[in-house]
């Protein structure tokens, strides 16, 4: 006599609901991958008169845009994100970025927008975006020109409603100090992980960063060095000197053998033009701004959580309205990441705080 086995339906339907929810996640996931439409990446050379110099800086620069998905096909217009690279970047960096602009806006994180970024990158690094008597006009040109050229060449709304600043590193401290001097063309920051907000770590006179500066004669011999790099990059943004070879700059703190010397006119300078002193000058053009954010990683070494923390204690001794947020990360993880600070704060802040509509 053959043996009947009877099936147990419950435990079967048991069984099965783990087995249904995979597929339907995995189903739903590629889903939502073969629904991203994917914008475009055009870049383009302009010429600015600000950037004209006898040092060698290029006035030519090359500028990278992200054009949303359906751009060309339609008459729409967009608002624009300007992000600034840091320090030795470039705009190249878009092209990797172009995946979690194009996610962001298939998942629902920010409306069709238009980012830019402009390569800022120069023959000492980086122009910290700073107005230099000798290496060019940075700021003007961030400001001034790239916003002209923006709105004449595309189909932006052209409105400071319409325009938020960002960037990382030194990118973040470009947009936090252009927002500050033109609330007129820019109506929200966010900084992610900005740096020089002020003095610091190593960015400070008893670091071994201005010993080791003191000993270095070449360029060969600055080129080993990462923060003898910046401080001349500080130096030739901020305190430059036509009559100071080997580097043309002035630096705040020297070594005369062990014995430090502080040279405290090229110090306010550099306070002139680091967003932690340039506060109280600039209060009533931050009172303008309708938000204002900056971010950085809890890991990311001294001299970024110190400063990141003073400069928002600052503006919060001063009334003025903020978000300040510290995260589990460095200086450089967690953000270029679908996981990561830009798709899922940055981006999110703008789709929030710009106007996205013709008036």
């Amino acid at each position: 006599m053959s043996e009947i086995k009877w099936l147990d339906l419950n435990k079967t339907r048991t069984m099965a609901k783990p087995f249904l929810i995979v597929i339907l996640f995995l189903f739903t996931s590629l889903s939502i991958q073969a629904q991203i439409a994917e914008g475009s990446v055009v870049t383009d050379t302009i010429y600015s008169s600000h950037l004209e110099n006898n040092y060698g800086e290029n006035p030519y620069r090359e500028v990278s845009l992200y054009l949303p998905p359906g751009y060309y096909e339609s008459d729409q217009r967009y608002p624009v994100i300007y992000f600034l690279h840091g320090f030795m970047g470039d705009n190249r960096m878009l092209s990797p970025m172009a995946e979690l602009l194009d996610f962001a806006i298939a998942t629902g994180k920010i409306r069709p927008f238009i980012l830019l970024i402009p390569n800022q990158k120069t023959t000492y690094e980086g122009s910290f975006y700073s107005n230099s008597e000798l290496y060019g006009n940075w700021e003007d040109f961030t400001a001034y020109d790239l916003t002209e050229y923006m709105d004449k060449n595309f189909r932006t709304l052209a409105s400071k409603d319409s325009r938020g600043i960002t960037g990382h590193s030194m990118g973040g401290y470009g947009a936090l100090k252009i927002a500050m001097h033109h609330p007129e063309l820019f109506s929200s920051v966010y900084a992610l992980s900005p740096g020089a907000l002020t003095i610091v770590r190593e960015y400070g006179p008893n670091s071994n960063t201005f010993k080791e500066l003191s000993g270095i004669k070449t360029q060969e011999e600055l080129n080993r060095s990462y923060f003898g790099r910046v401080m001349v990059a500080f130096g030739k943004s901020w305190s430059p000197n036509p009559d100071k070879p080997p580097f043309y700059c002035d630096l705040p703190f020297e070594y005369n053998g062990d014995e430090l010397v502080v040279n405290q006119a090229v110090l306010e300078k550099w306070y002139d033009n680091m967003p932690m002193h340039m506060i109280d000058d600039n209060l009533d053009n931050l009172k303008k701004l309708k938000a204002i954010k900056l971010d950085w990683g809890r890991n990311a070494g001294d001299r970024f959580t110190i400063q990141c923390e003073m400069f928002s204690q600052r503006l919060e001794n001063v009334g003025i309205a903020h978000f300040a947020e510290e995260y589990i990360g460095t200086h450089g993880n967690n953000i270029y990441t679908k996981d990561g600070r830009v798709p899922n704060q940055m981006l999110p802040f703008f789709n929030f705080y710009l106007d996205f509509m013709e008036e």
